[in-house]
């Protein structure tokens, strides 16, 4: 999968990240894709080490992958991150 699938990709898991969990809701789309991105990454190495495929392309189950490991990230950010006042 090319930079470009990479970001699609990751900015449409973003979104259902965001959207899922309401961090980051006042962000824009270069949020998205950034999350996404991340998303991909740790949602491979959890399925990775859970046993199942990682990302494998551009595919219904890469968004689904993806997807899982933004929301993992949005929630551990949003505990490390917190409201600043």
């Amino acid at each position: 999968m090319g930079i470009l699938g990479w970001i699609v990709l990751g900015g449409i898991a973003g979104w259902i990240a965001k959207s899922a969990t309401g961090v980051g809701a006042e962000h824009g789309c270069l949020f998205n894709v950034i999350v996404g991105i991340i998303g991909s990454v740790v949602g491979g190495l959890m399925f990775s080490w859970l046993g199942e495929a990682p990302v494998t392309g551009f595919n219904p189950w890469s968004l689904f992958v993806a997807t899982v490991g933004a929301v993992a990230f949005l929630w551990v950010a949003s505990l490390f991150g917190g409201r600043r006042r």
